[in-house]
């Protein structure tokens, strides 16, 4: 980490501590390497109906990351019990932890319902941990969002979504999909009919692919932050001055 000295008052910086201050540069991700796995994906959906276009519109963004050369886990959420309804050590709920700490980017999917996303979808949203000891699970990964509706385009579970992203601090891609009249956009074997909308998901795809290929092999960068830093400085010199009692 290359460290700055300031070197006027008019830029003195009295609240920084200089040994922990850091002036991100360019250079530094030259050297991250690359991976030579494929991209990991989680794909999770927010609809437990037998004929699910959430679900419908999951696999079709799978048969894209697929072809693009990433690997894909589909989250079923059929049994995943409320938030705070059982022990954290439910199978199903230890299944979505497993996968999440797997994946290297998401595809989030819901349908809009009564105007926001459903309730099967934040379940599954909020048994995924923001903190599992000292690894955040989600910090740094990239995230699509998606939405189905019945009637006119909307963006609201989109945006609704977006907003999760960030509270769990991911990066969530530019672009988005939001299917209007979904039970219109698929045949009777459950495939997307070719349409704008069709197009749409595969330009979401398409880049969540770069995102995370441009981004996963310098996370540990991305995530480095001033204030964790010191967190872990005065952590450290607390266990330390403790064994010297």
């Amino acid at each position: 980490m290359r460290r700055v000295a300031v070197s006027s008052a008019e830029d003195s910086l009295p609240n920084v501590d200089p040994a922990l201050f850091d002036r991100p540069s360019g250079a530094r991700f030259a050297g991250a390497g690359s991976s030579t796995h494929p991209p990991r994906f989680l794909m999770l959906y927010g609809s437990l109906r037998e004929r699910s276009y959430s679900k419908l519109l999951t696999l079709e963004a799978a048969r894209l990351l697929r072809s693009m050369g990433g690997e894909v886990r589909i989250y079923d959420p059929s049994g995943l019990p409320l938030p705070d309804g059982a022990p954290d050590t439910h199978p199903k709920v230890q299944e979505l932890r497993e996968a999440a700490a797997w994946a290297e980017g998401m595809v989030w999917t819901s349908p809009e319902r009564h105007g926001a996303m459903t309730g099967i979808m934040k379940a599954q949203i909020d048994w995924i941990p923001l903190n599992v000891g000292a690894v955040r699970p989600t910090q740094g990964k990239t995230l699509a969002v998606m939405e189905v509706s019945g009637g006119s385009q909307s963006f609201n579970a989109v945006n609704q979504m977006r907003v999760l992203g960030r509270w769990m601090r991911m990066i969530t891609i530019p672009n988005q999909s939001s299917v209007a009249k979904a039970f219109m956009e698929f045949d009777e074997a459950g495939r997307m009919k070719p349409s704008a909308y069709y197009e749409r998901v595969v330009d979401v795809m398409e880049e969540l692919m770069k995102f995370t290929l441009l981004t996963r092999d310098v996370l540990p960068y991305l995530v480095d932050r001033y204030s964790e830093r010191r967190e872990s400085a005065a952590e450290l010199s607390k266990r330390v001055n403790q064994r010297s009692i």
